[in-house]
């Protein structure tokens, strides 16, 4: 799309052609969208069954550091001495690194390329995780920082990656990579615990144990390194995103739904332990909850298209969501795992959502890209502020009963920013070659 027809178009309300369903089965953004000659090249994959365990591998590596810390957040506290703000802050820090470090993943792959950047977080991806297991309190604060910030960074690149190298598959690699990242949660959630008593106890085996996943897939994804995929010497420029209403509703839904994921990432098996749960089964309800995530994930952006807009699906998967962690912290306990069940159906559709909306409301691949590395970069800055506010909230109160709030308020913001997100419009910006 030139310059002079996208400033005569005004915005206006959009139908779901047949055109715009095709396209949300490319859900994956391209962090390099905006370089034309990587979009318009055809690299030569002459072993595309390695590339794709190694990109299974890689994204089964973006989780399992946030999700493996939640059931042993009691122990970890207890041993070290850390208060509940403090805890609190620990489950912060790498969701805000999300954040914070998303915006240099396409700098950093158009100066090395994105296959190498990819290896070498892979490399402080493990770094973090021996940092935060071996190392004491520094250690464990320090390593959850490099954590966070290795995940922000490949979260980013490979997505693109795979759009590139599977273009005419991208739909069934949509679902490939959103069944790897829940797959990646699950089993640390469910198998963090376990691990640490197996070995005496100690959960310091229980958060180090990842750091083979991550060297398994450094070692795998060593052969992409040699590809060359084009030069990177025409670009594009997406001018006035930041001014943009719609791009901030866009922004503020991707961030509120993060902030109540990554509570329960970060604080789900502690509320259900305060609740009578061992650390062992707490970590199992959330293993199920993320599991049942996979489902709704496939099946929320397909059902939100059907329709004239996405706002309908919109509040319903947030009311699902709430109703899921309401009744986790307060229903009775029989019926806990009916609860996690609500909870990951609504939590896999808000996230699969907000991936949708960010395809929808872009014009074109160059917008789209521009538009989710906005909606990550302040989006996940947003969202570390849940767990925050909830080991806060818990270290004034004495217990869990308060928290309650905090998950109504977000999920009201999120159902309102979402409603505004989720009109059929386009974001009013403008691309052009540089």
């Amino acid at each position: 799309m030139n310059l002079e027809t996208e400033k005569s178009m005004s915005r206006h309300e959009i139908s779901t052609t047949p055109k715009r369903s095709a396209e949300l089965e490319e859900l994956l953004i391209d962090a390099e969208a905006d370089d034309e000659q990587v979009q318009q090249g055809h690299p030569l994959v002459r072993r595309p069954w390695l590339l794709l365990l190694g990109l299974i591998l890689v994204a089964l590596n973006l989780r399992p550091a946030l999700s493996s810390m939640a059931p042993l957040l009691s122990e970890v506290s207890k041993s070290l001495g850390l208060s509940a703000a403090q805890a609190g802050l620990l489950t912060t820090l790498p969701v805000l690194c999300l954040g914070l470090f998303a915006p240099l993943a396409p700098i950093l792959a158009r100066r090395f390329g994105a296959e190498r950047v990819v290896l070498g977080i892979l490399l402080t991806l493990a770094g973090g995780i021996i940092l935060r297991s071996s190392f004491g309190e520094i250690g464990l604060f320090a390593g959850s920082v490099l954590g966070g910030a290795s995940i922000g960074i490949v979260g980013v690149l490979l997505p693109g990656i795979v759009k590139r190298d599977f273009a005419k598959h991208a739909g069934t690699m949509t679902g490939v990579y959103t069944m790897a990242l829940c797959l990646g949660a699950a089993m640390a959630a469910g198998t963090s615990v376990p691990l640490s008593e197996h070995f005496g106890g100690d959960w310091k085996v229980g958060l180090g144990f990842w750091v083979i996943p991550a060297l398994v897939a450094a070692l795998f994804w060593l052969p992409q390194v040699g590809q060359k995929h084009g030069a990177h010497n025409v670009a594009y420029r997406v001018r006035g995103l930041l001014r943009d209403p719609l791009a901030w509703q866009v922004t503020l839904y991707m961030g509120l739904q993060s902030s109540l994921a990554y509570i329960v990432f970060g604080w789900l098996p502690s509320i259900l332990i305060g609740r009578g749960l061992t650390p062992t089964q707490a970590g199992l309800v959330l293993s199920g909850s993320v599991i049942i995530q996979l489902a709704s994930s496939l099946a929320a952006p397909w059902l939100a298209t059907r329709g004239k807009d996405q706002r309908l699906a919109i509040v319903v998967v947030m009311a699902l969501t709430l109703g899921g962690l309401l009744g986790c912290l307060y229903a009775p306990i029989e019926g806990l795992w009916g609860w996690a069940i609500l909870l990951g159906l609504g939590q896999g559709g808000t996230f699969s959502l907000a991936l949708t909306l960010i395809v929808l409301r872009s014009r074109d691949s160059h917008v789209a890209a521009n538009l989710s590395s906005m909606s990550q970069g302040f989006g996940y800055t947003l969202a570390s502020m849940g767990p925050f506010a909830v080991g806060v909230v818990h270290d004034w109160t004495g217990g869990w009963n308060a928290v309650g709030w905090i998950f109504g308020i977000i999920g009201a913001g999120a159902i309102i920013a979402g409603l505004g997100a989720g009109r059929a419009l386009y974001v009013q910006v403008q691309s052009e070659k540089i």
